[in-house]
């Protein structure tokens, strides 16, 4: 009998903001190993039939929340694993790289290409690479020169994450049991533009990737796949891309550059995702919406500083603009603030009796920018572990309660508000670090505007100082013509 295809599978998982001043850490990520992830696939328990006579090796897959750039000595030493494991586990047929695809590491620009080049010199270049990415993530030459097969989600909010890795890894086992190393064709588009301006939700991104499913039907088609860019690193990289794989190398090229086109056309159509303002204009209009029930609660992302993209997640701009309304100070308003990360801060009124009064200064110890950490005085009204923020206290203002945790968290979900007493939908106003509402803050909201404020994944790209990123770009340039190049690839 022949023997079962061997697959390895890691990955190193986050999106890293050159502007951001945070430096993620080994402490900062979830690391799993061995039975504990493979236990992180669907697909493997119970075993799905296409996946079937597959020896699975895991090696390490390490994921963080958004940041700033990784600290090297971290990724050294998870790519070291990695590549001792690949040369300890013999022959392997091909690898599924599961990662974000925006990896920033101190003094690299192209930490993927470096990661799937190490990963190749272990391997060597018969085995093949598959690789699962965020559609925020940048396909560099290098990457897709390594991969033999690369796709990326397919909505924004992510609501096809484990769909598509399940993905990746079908397409890789079918492309092995075909004994067909794939063709595959790259156009960049030099476009680059933030999340909240490519919303699957919204035109003209939801109907780009509706185009998807109509091409992968057609023949000599595998996967057809976009990649917005992750615009808030300054790296040549960074810039949208079509990758298209399949079995006939023309209809891949032909499939690419109608992509390619299709998305450098929509380029004017891109708009943000809610109505923006400045802090300031968003609470004018907020504080008098919220008069109408209807429209309770009332979001307001504060965008520049979210750490779902990398911000510090410490900036206390909008804080203090929320301390400024006599309607907040006096408590005719009930509003949260979500959140800011302060260790120190937490642990220093945590363990007081609920409903002390506490004296504490939050915030600005790792993005200082004005006005820097802030004094509040109020009341200590609630104290939680959570699973992503760790230890988090809520302080009481006049009708204010500002979340302080132990760990970079974005408040996305319901539980995590619940957790601190807080029922969203009794609130007047939810002021969150985060750029276009999740899932279920979407569903909550009454209503909803963008703040465009300052931090390290400013909205605002033109206020970013790029140094290294390919121009020219839309929308730091215009009145230009696109080169939509297609780069075939085909690995001997």
């Amino acid at each position: 009998m022949p023997r079962p295809l061997r697959v390895a599978i890691g990955g190193i998982h986050i999106e890293s903001s050159t502007f951001s001043p945070h430096l993620s850490t080994a402490h900062d990520f979830e690391v799993t190993r061995d039975d504990a992830l493979l236990a992180r696939y669907d697909w493997l328990s119970p075993v799905a039939p296409w996946a079937a006579d597959v020896e699975w090796v895991p090696l390490v897959h390490a994921r963080a929340l958004p940041g700033g750039a990784v600290d090297r000595p971290a990724y050294e030493a998870w790519a070291s694993e990695m590549v001792a494991k690949l040369d300890a586990a013999g022959p392997l047929d091909g690898m599924l790289l599961d990662f974000h695809g925006a990896m920033t590491v101190v003094g690299s620009d192209d930490a993927e290409g470096d990661l799937v080049t190490a990963i190749r010199s272990v391997i060597g270049p018969e085995p093949f690479v598959s690789a699962a990415m965020d559609l925020h993530g940048n396909v560099s030459q290098v990457l897709f020169d390594a991969c033999d097969l690369l796709t990326c989600y397919r909505t924004a909010p992510h609501v096809d994450v484990w769909e598509t890795r399940e993905r990746a890894a079908r397409n890789l086992i079918e492309a092995l049991r075909r004994q067909q190393r794939p063709h595959k064709a790259l156009v960049h588009v030099p476009i680059l533009l933030p999340g909240e301006m490519t919303s699957t939700r919204e035109e003209p991104a939801r109907g780009l990737y509706a185009r998807i499913p109509e091409i992968e039907t057609r023949d000599g088609i595998l996967d057809a796949a976009i990649w917005i860019g992750f615009a808030w690193a300054d790296q040549p990289r960074c810039r949208g891309a079509v990758v298209v794989t399949g079995t006939d190398a023309t209809a891949s090229a032909k499939a690419a550059r109608e992509l390619g086109e299709h998305f450098w056309a929509a380029r004017d159509e891109f708009t943000f995702v809610a109505p923006t303002g400045s802090m300031d204009e968003c609470l004018d209009t907020a504080l008098a919406a919220v008069a109408d029930p209807g429209r309770r609660p009332f979001f307001i992302s504060d965008s520049g500083d979210n750490p779902g993209a990398g911000g510090a997640d410490d900036v206390t701009f909008a804080l203090e603009r929320m301390l400024a309304r006599p309607e907040i100070r006096d408590g005719s308003r009930r509003a949260v603030c979500a959140s800011l990360v302060d260790p120190q801060a937490v642990t220093q009124i945590a363990d007081q009796p609920l409903g002390s009064p506490v004296q504490v200064t939050v915030g600005g110890r790792i993005d200082s920018r004005e006005p820097g950490p802030l004094p509040l005085d109020g009341i200590l009204e609630a104290v939680a572990d959570d699973p992503d923020g760790g230890r988090c206290v809520s302080v009481r203002v006049g009708g204010l309660s500002v979340f302080v945790t132990s760990r970079r968290m974005q408040y996305r979900l319901l539980d995590s508000y619940a957790r601190l007493g807080i029922t969203v939908d009794e609130m007047d106003l939810v002021v969150v670090k985060i750029g276009y509402l999740e899932p279920e803050l979407f569903e909550a909201a009454g209503d909803w505007l963008l703040a465009l404020t300052p931090g390290g994944v400013d909205q605002d790209l033109g206020r970013l100082p790029y140094q290294k990123v390919v121009r020219p770009v839309f929308p730091l340039d215009h009145d230009f013509t696109a080169d939509l190049t297609v780069v075939p690839g085909l690995i001997a």
